[in-house]
Order: C-alpha cells, then sequence, then structure tokens
C-alpha cells in the first residue's frame, strides 16, 4: 500500500475515534443532565401534589411528560422538517407541568376566597350557638366542599398533633398566600386575644370579603376587554408573519436565513412581550 493510502487511513480512523469520543462524552453529559432533571421534577411534583393535595406518583408524571416531549417533538420535526422548531417545542413540553401546576394552584386559590365569606358565617353561626372555634371549625369543615374543607382539616390535625391553634392559623395562611385568608387569621387571632365577640368579628370579616369579592369580579369584567385587546395586538403581528410568508416567501425568507432577519426577529419578539407586559400592567387592578 502506498504512503498515501496510509495517510488516508491513518487520518480516517483519528477522524472515527474523534467522533466516537465526542458522542461518548454527549451521551455521558446527556444522561447526567437526564438524571438532574429526573431528580428536579420528581422533587418539585411531590410538593406541588402535596400542596395541591393531589396523589401520584411523580415517576410516571416524569415519565409520561418524557415521552410525550419525544413524541411531539419528533412529530414535529417530521412534519415541519425543522430541528429547531422541534427543540423548541420540547422544551416547551418541559416547562409544561410547571405551568400546569401553578394554573391549577391559582385556581385553587380563587375557589377559597370565594368559598370563605359562606364558612365564615357558618363558624359565626356555630359560635353563637355555643361551640368553641374549635369545634365550629371541626363541624363547618365536615359541611364545606374542597378545597378549603381540606385546609380546615389539616389545620385540626396539626391541633389533633399538639400544634396550638394561633401556630394552626399562621401555618394556614403560609399554605394559602392569599388577602383574604390573612384577613381571616388576623380577626380570629385578634378576637381571641382581646376577648371580643368573636362571632360578630367572623361576620364583619364575611361582609368584608363578599364585598371585596365583588368588586373583583366588577373590575375583572371591566378590564377584560383590555386583557384581550392586550392578547389580539400582541398576535396580530405573528398573524401578518405567517400571512406575508405565504404571499411572498422568497421575500420573507430573509427574516428565517440572514443574521439581520434573525436581529429584527429577535427585536420583534422583544418588543411584543414588553407591550403585551404593559397593557396588561395597565389592566390589572389591585383592589
Amino acid at each position: 500500500m502506498s504512503e498515501g493510502g496510509l495517510i488516508v487511513i491513518g487520518f480516517s480512523l483519528a477522524v472515527a475515534a474523534a467522533v466516537a469520543l465526542l458522542v461518548w462524552a454527549m451521551t455521558d453529559i446527556g444522561g447526567k443532565l437526564l438524571t438532574i432533571y429526573r431528580e428536579r421534577f420528581t422533587r418539585d411534583t411531590h410538593l406541588d401534589l402535596r400542596e395541591l393535595f393531589l396523589f401520584g406518583d411523580p415517576s410516571r408524571l416524569y415519565a409520561i411528560n418524557l415521552a410525550l416531549m419525544l413524541l411531539v417533538a419528533s412529530a414535529t420535526w417530521v412534519f415541519t422538517h425543522s430541528l429547531v422548531l422541534a427543540s423548541m417545542v420540547a422544551v416547551l413540553l418541559g416547562f409544561a407541568p410547571r405551568l400546569v401546576f401553578g394554573w391549577l394552584r391559582r385556581r385553587r386559590m380563587e375557589t377559597i376566597e370565594q368559598q370563605l365569606p359562606d364558612a365564615l358565617l357558618m363558624i359565626a353561626g356555630a359560635v353563637k350557638a355555643g361551640l368553641s372555634l374549635v369545634s365550629a371549625v371541626r363541624q363547618v369543615s365536615a359541611e364545606l366542599a374542597a378545597p378549603l374543607s381540606q385546609e380546615f382539616r389539616l389545620m385540626q390535625y396539626q391541633q389533633r398533633l399538639g400544634v396550638g391553634m394561633d401556630d394552626a392559623l399562621d401555618n394556614l395562611a403560609r399554605r394559602v398566600p392569599v388577602q383574604s385568608v390573612s384577613l381571616m387569621v388576623s380577626a380570629m387571632r385578634i378576637a381571641s386575644e382581646t376577648g371580643g365577640g368573636l362571632a360578630e368579628t367572623l361576620e364583619r370579616t364575611s361582609t368584608t370579603l363578599r364585598s371585596q369579592h365583588a368588586m373583583e369580579l366588577k373590575i375583572k369584567s371591566l378590564t377584560a376587554q383590555g386583557k384581550m385587546q392586550a392578547w389580539v395586538v400582541g398576535l396580530l403581528p405573528v398573524f401578518l408573519l405567517w400571512v406575508l410568508t405565504r404571499m411572498e416567501p422568497e421575500a420573507m425568507g430573509l427574516l428565517w436565513t440572514t443574521r439581520m432577519g434573525w436581529g429584527v426577529l429577535g427585536c420583534v419578539v422583544v418588543m411584543e412581550f414588553f407591550g403585551v407586559w404593559i397593557i396588561r400592567r395597565i389592566v390589572a387592578i389591585d383592589v
């Protein structure tokens, strides 16, 4: 064999060895990153499920999430032939559980705020009938629906384990960090410490919370149009970009294939984000 052939074979072997080492290193790094993601996912999911009073195996949820990431990203790559878009879809699906748990937590807080005025009236009625605060909460929690009944039952379990009433109320306020629950806890503690009429205090608190909730609903109905306009204004450039791409693919192709086009797209994304954020901040009125 000639000297040139030996050089070519040696170079090919070197390239093959380098590629094999690179693949091995990427596989090792990918495995470690996947392990870290699995541990963090299961830990955070376990805490989220416990806060929402849901019972499930975080490992199974991790397997389902990983399977959805692979399947949907593969389907996106098959239909669009875009590796970048498929990677973006996989990343979005990776953050999807956090978004879902956040939405469930907000819904839970809103439901508790809606249930609280009626629950306070029921507790006030039980106190007027001669029951203590602990007995009144126990009786009301058996009649209420979830999720407020779950929080009251957990407060009772803590008291049975030796936790004081004030500490149990503070734990409730930490688990449900909304203004209405903080107001209820403050009213109960002030009434118990000063010796005032607990039933009358709870009734006034219920009336205040009911009026506040009605005002919040009225404000939401008045600002719903502004919030919808924020989404319309934010999605309109995206729709126009899609239309222009369908009408003039060659001219619009410069946005996707040149550095100047990438810069323009980056500026559009930044301005879209701040535009929608500013509009939503304007129409977000705190009661």
